[in-house]
């Protein structure tokens, strides 16, 4: 049986790796087929893609979709597939990057009134002079309050200063939950409802959530991940059995930023073959 690790991020969004270090280290935990799923880029892809060849992993290009169902913030994993450059949807991913980081700043503009912190100080990270960040979120101002002492990473920072019932919070743009999955079914992929029944990051979907989303033409469902219990994980396999959905797994590895470890969430052999078999994706 393999190992395969559909849900992990590199720098080029809020990881703390370069693209290849992050395929590098699956190959140290044994991973033996990886999917990169940066925040709204495929920036990363092709230096991954290298370098799980270099390394002899099977490779499935992704992305995580930022989206929002009645209001309410939810991810998508975008497997097998990217954006054709120049297409519609890539134009979207484009203005929901510029309207995270425009966010940002405002977020950094309110803190910096009460905290040694500024937009420069945001940028300038060591992952940064490696690879060219393309979405620059609430994570790296997380990790610039932690170089400056101000929280002690970034758990706490999320928790307090950036939680959305922080007077330094601001929202942004996110699109659709009905034209992210049309814009992943439009690049050739399979729309992954991630980390849907989160018990960590604020609310997370219902029974009813997830079923009017699979109502939007999602295509499965992202069970295993560790912020889903057995009671998630039972509720979303039984919901997955009832719509013949895809399920996965993946550890949404973040490098140092987060103590998730490649591999520790997997996805069957049997649920990767569908996707294969569904999109134009060669390991």
């Amino acid at each position: 049986m393999s190992l395969i690790d559909l849900h992990t991020h590199s720098a080029v969004s809020d990881g703390t790796e370069p693209p290849a270090a992050v395929i590098e280290q699956a190959r140290r935990s044994g991973v033996d087929v990886i999917a990169l799923t940066d925040h709204d880029t495929d920036r990363g892809i092709a230096q991954a893609r290298g370098a799980a060849r270099s390394a002899g992993l099977g490779f499935l290009p992704g992305m995580e979709v930022s989206a929002k169902l009645n209001g309410r913030s939810i991810h998508i994993l975008a497997l097998g597939n990217t954006p054709a450059p120049g297409s519609a949807f890539a134009a979207k991913l484009d203005e929901v990057r510029e309207s995270r980081e425009r966010r940002a700043q405002r977020i950094v503009e309110r803190l910096s009134e009460d905290f040694p912190i500024t937009w420069e100080a945001v940028l300038d990270t060591e992952s940064s002079r490696d690879v060219s960040v393309a979405s620059v979120g609430r994570p790296h101002i997380a990790d610039a309050l932690t170089r400056a002492g101000v929280v002690s990473g970034r758990a706490e920072a999320f928790a307090h200063l950036l939680a959305p019932h922080s007077p330094y919070y601001v929202p942004y743009r996110a699109l659709e939950a009905e034209d992210a999955i049309a814009g992943i079914h439009a690049s050739g992929a399979l729309a992954v409802g991630a980390h849907l029944m989160t018990r960590t990051r604020g609310k997370g979907l219902d029974s009813d959530g997830c079923q009017e989303l699979i109502d939007c033409g999602l295509d499965g469902l992202e069970i295993f991940h560790r912020e889903h219990g057995e009671a998630e994980r039972a509720a979303l396999a039984a919901i997955a059995r009832e719509r013949n959905l895809i399920v996965t797994g993946g550890s949404d590895y973040h490098g140092s930023g987060k103590p998730n470890r490649l591999g520790e969430n997997t996805t069957s052999d049997e649920n990767l073959a569908r996707i294969l078999a569904a999109t134009s994706a060669r390991l």
